[in-house]
């Protein structure tokens, strides 16, 4: 599984963010027919998105907790002002 639970909630809340903005497109007064009816069809696409993500997202907790999925930790290495490495940032 190449996602994580915070993977997830990051992509979760950008399509969120999207939808709202598209809804903002829909209540323009000065957008004519043919952009507000764009804006509801991509709306409506992006909702099954954020929904397949919802979705993966619980499935995902689910499998953790009933121990069928361990999530790895990854450790970050960096290489940079570490004397070790000669390598400077300056």
């Amino acid at each position: 599984m190449a996602e994580t639970v915070g993977s997830l909630v990051d992509k979760i809340t950008i399509a969120d963010l999207k939808i709202f903005h598209m809804g903002e497109q829909t209540k323009r007064n000065d957008a004519g027919a043919e952009h507000i009816i764009k804006c509801k069809q991509r709306i409506d696409i992006m909702v099954l998105q954020r929904d397949d993500l919802i979705n993966e997202l619980n499935q995902l907790v689910k499998d953790i907790f009933s121990g069928e999925y361990k999530p790895k930790m990854y450790r970050q290495f960096k290489m940079y002002n570490d004397p070790k490495y000669g390598i400077k940032t300056k």
